[in-house]
């Protein structure tokens, strides 16, 4: 059984079956891929994952305990964080003001972050946040706004605030969009470094298989809300229903 175990899943809006019977099992300690074609119902199922939505029917498990029915906030809580498409940061912040807010929300909830910074009880929570920017090679932006740095520091800084909170599962929804090679690169070895250290899950979703195959494990292919076939990256890329669904190629 794997740490995060989807059943049955099913959602509907009107008319439309989103997905359909989707059943995903995510080893842990492993990186999991899930691709498909745009509409295949991918950020469907990723935001079932973390309280976004909730599925018609089925079951999503995550270590032996439901997620269905929480928060986003209870959900983050039980281990999980994700990565949003477009970099979810503060741009009016410096960088280590961004990662002092996860670090906040992970102790009690609270973001009075002003307060707590000028209070010596609280150098605890920058020394965190220093630790883990050092540990993604961000120490030296510690003090710029945000929005004034590259797509790929911004990837990296919503990376190092979903780590701080020490999370078992990391959701990623196409991490390396709008990304340069070269920003591509580095993420996908910094993905790889937190994985093999921290011993941490990984589920992505993601467009560039060239992301996916340097990364994943498994892979499961969606399309029109329904897995066609999950299996290991060298199965994957000669696999006759995946050239079909990618390329209209008959199986």
């Amino acid at each position: 059984m794997g740490i995060l175990e989807v059943k049955n899943v099913n959602k509907r809006f009107g008319g439309l079956q989103a997905l359909g019977d989707v059943n995903l099992s995510v080893v842990e300690n492993s990186c999991h891929a899930i691709i498909g074609p745009n509409g295949a119902g991918k950020s469907t199922l990723l935001n079932c994952l973390v309280g976004k939505l909730i599925p018609d029917t089925g079951s999503v498990m995550f270590d032996g305990q439901s997620v269905l029915g929480r928060t986003p906030y209870q959900i983050n809580q039980m281990g999980i964080s994700r990565v949003f498409q477009t970099p979810e940061i503060f741009g009016d912040l410096t960088v280590i003001e961004n990662m002092m807010i996860p670090c906040f929300a992970k102790r009690d909830g609270s973001f009075r972050m002003h307060a707590y910074a000028r209070s010596n009880q609280e150098r605890d929570v920058i020394e965190k946040a220093e630790i883990m920017l050092e540990d993604v090679n961000m120490l030296d932006k510690r003090d710029m706004h945000a929005a004034s740095m590259s797509r790929g520091d911004k990837r990296r800084l919503e990376i190092a605030m979903c780590l701080v909170q020490e999370p078992r599962l990391l959701l990623l929804d196409e991490p390396t969009a709008g990304m340069a090679r070269a920003d591509t690169n580095n993420t996908i070895d910094l993905l790889k470094r937190i994985k093999d250290e921290r011993n941490i899950t990984i589920a992505i979703i993601e467009h560039d298989m060239h992301v996916v195959f340097s990364l994943a494990e498994r892979i499961t292919v969606l399309a029109q809300g329904t897995p066609l076939v999950e299996d290991t990256p060298a199965n994957i890329k000669g696999h006759p229903k995946v050239r079909e669904a990618y390329l209209g190629e008959t199986a």
